[in-house]
This record gives C-alpha cells, sequence and structure tokens, in this order.
C-alpha cells in the first residue's frame, strides 16, 4: 500500500508502516487543494487535524482504503460517506485514554487545592495561609458525562478516592466497578464536580448552556478535556460569576480551530463571536477565563504525553495490521 502522511506524528509510524511494506509518502505543507489532487495516488491517509476531510475530498480519493486519525475521535471526517465508499477508519482512543484520566484528575486537584492560585502568590512574595485553605476530593460525588475510553480511564484514577462516581451515557450497561451508570437527571442532582468525555457531535455542541447548568442542584466544578466547542463559553462565564460552577479545569475551547492549533492566531473568517469592528480583540468571555483565579487552563495537551505519543502511532499500525495484513 502507498500512504501519505498529512501530520507529523511519533516516527515510529512510518517505522511500522514501513516494516510492513507500505510506502510512506510525508506532506506536512502543502494546502487541501493541493493534496486533494493527488490523493487519488494512494491507499491509506495518515492525519490528526491540520484539515476536514468532506465529500469533495472523498470522491477524489478513489483508491483510499483507509484514513488513520492520530487521536482519539473523528469529527473532522465525514465517517458517514467515507464508510458509504468502502473506506475503513481508524482512530485511537486506547493510545491517549491514560493520560488524558491523568490530566483530568491532575486539574482538578489542582483546583480543589488551589495549587495554580497559590505558586502564583508566593512567587509574587505573598504567603496568604488561609486563603489558600483548599477542599478535600474524598467524600464528594463526581459525575462523568461520556463513558467511553477516556471517561473510563478517569474513573480507574478515582478508584483510589472515598468518592462517588456517577457515569451519563448515551449507550446502555457501559457502567463498571469505577462508576455507575445513572440518569442525566439523578448526575444533575448529586454531582460536585462534573468532567466532560464526549465526543464532538450534533448533540455535544454547546450542551454545556444556560439551562443545562441551571439543573443541578449544588454549585459544582467543571472539568473538560472532551471537546471546546461542548461549552457555551458565555454561559459558563456566567455561571462562575453567580457561583453556580465553583470553579473550571479547561483544557479545550470554544474558540479554538479545528486544527487545535494556536488559538491565538485567530481566524476571523469562521469564529461566530467575533465583532467585525474589532476583528483582532479576543473575546469579553475569554479573557474572563484568563484572569480568572479559580480558572485552570491547559492548551488541549490532556492526551499530549511523551507515552500517549508513542501509544496512538502504535494503536494506528496495530488497527490497520489487523485489518489489511
Amino acid at each position: 500500500m502507498k500512504i501519505i502522511h498529512l501530520d507529523k506524528n511519533h516516527p515510529l509510524l512510518i517505522t511500522r508502516f514501513n516494516d510492513l511494506g507500505f510506502t510512506n509518502h510525508e506532506d506536512y505543507s502543502s494546502s487541501k487543494s493541493d493534496i486533494e489532487a493527488k490523493i487519488s495516488d494512494y491507499d491509506g491517509l495518515l492525519i490528526r487535524s491540520r484539515f476536514s476531510i468532506d465529500k469533495t475530498f472523498l470522491d477524489a480519493a478513489k483508491n483510499l482504503k483507509f484514513i488513520g486519525r492520530v487521536g482519539a475521535g473523528l469529527e473532522n471526517i465525514d465517517t458517514e460517506y467515507a464508510e458509504k465508499k468502502g473506506v475503513f477508519l481508524v482512530a485511537a482512543p486506547e493510545g491517549n485514554r491514560n493520560a488524558v484520566g491523568e490530566h483530568t484528575l491532575g486539574m482538578l486537584l489542582s483546583l480543589l487545592n488551589k495549587l495554580n492560585k497559590a505558586d502564583k502568590e508566593v512567587r509574587n512574595g505573598k504567603w496568604l495561609r488561609e486563603a489558600n485553605r483548599g477542599l478535600e476530593l474524598d467524600g464528594k460525588t463526581v459525575g462523568l458525562i461520556g463513558y467511553g475510553n477516556m471517561g473510563k480511564a478517569f474513573s480507574k484514577k478515582l478508584s483510589g478516592f472515598d468518592v462517588e462516581v456517577l457515569c451519563y451515557d448515551i449507550k446502555e450497561n457501559v457502567g463498571d466497578g469505577n462508576a455507575k451508570q445513572t440518569t442525566l437527571k439523578e448526575l444533575q442532582e448529586k454531582a460536585d464536580v462534573l468532567s466532560l468525555h464526549t465526543p464532538q457531535t450534533p448533540m455535544t455542541l454547546g450542551m454545556v448552556n444556560s439551562e443545562f447548568i441551571s439543573k443541578f442542584k449544588k454549585p459544582f466544578w467543571l472539568i473538560n478535556t472532551a471537546r471546546g466547542k461542548s461549552v457555551v463559553t458565555e454561559d459558563l462565564v456566567s455561571a462562575l460569576q453567580s457561583g453556580k460552577i465553583l470553579g473550571a479545569g479547561l483544557d479545550v475551547l470554544e474558540y479554538e480551530k479545528s486544527s487545535f492549533e494556536d488559538l491565538f492566531k485567530l481566524d476571523t473568517s469562521n469564529i461566530r463571536w467575533m465583532r467585525k469592528s474589532k476583528k483582532t480583540k479576543l473575546p469579553e468571555a475569554f479573557q474572563y477565563l484568563i484572569q480568572s483565579d479559580n480558572v485552570l487552563l491547559t492548551p488541549h495537551v490532556a492526551g499530549w504525553t511523551i507515552e500517549s505519543n508513542e501509544k496512538l502511532a502504535q494503536t494506528i499500525v496495530d488497527k490497520v495490521k489487523a485489518k489489511f495484513c
């Protein structure tokens, strides 16, 4: 098979495919239209999030047998059309689930114990012990929405704490010894912490909005290491201001580009919150987040560890090998 790599990944991806007798071509800079013009030459395509794989692209890929996305989801691929054309789709959520589980737990513990705030204060000569009195995780109820690879990895990390873990998922019978599956209503009644582990779908876009937040019985902590567009940022800020949300750990943001690359190099042509008269100004809701002591932000790196980089690549190779070799 002849395959093309469109994003840089761990070198073992190319090494392993070479070992399988595949021919590897790399193109990390050509435009989508340039790739589209030559994609009919290839049997396989490896991508992260550089651009979307739509119907036009797939129609041009006349000999394509598989697409490997070196990541957890397939949201940048028209999966229905690809499968209709007989293209085998491969993602690798197994490859970075442990990394996401650890990152999510780290964010939660940091927020509860005000670690980020306290660190900044000490560096600025402030020694405020009472102002940085934290909270313990034990005794709390943690609610997970989405209980696939990522949700299960996080619940496993929580198994060492004295907490109740509830999970809600559109699939039935996914609960296990680490999390009790429940209704969304029960989760909203009991949760002290909400952690999102959902893919980006029409159902999850804008899911966490004012109406959703208002249904929680208690003030709660929000962690999002899933997809940024699941949370309406303006509604999150309103809830932070009112105290309904006590704090937020956000590895992903509504304002990210589809490629997940540099947030601060704004693509103003496709951002709904940009006012025409202020195209270079960051949205007010985001400005609030970056100034808040009870908000922890990371640049979409929950699944971005040294180890997961290798695991993601190996998972893709293993799945393609099982299908075609």
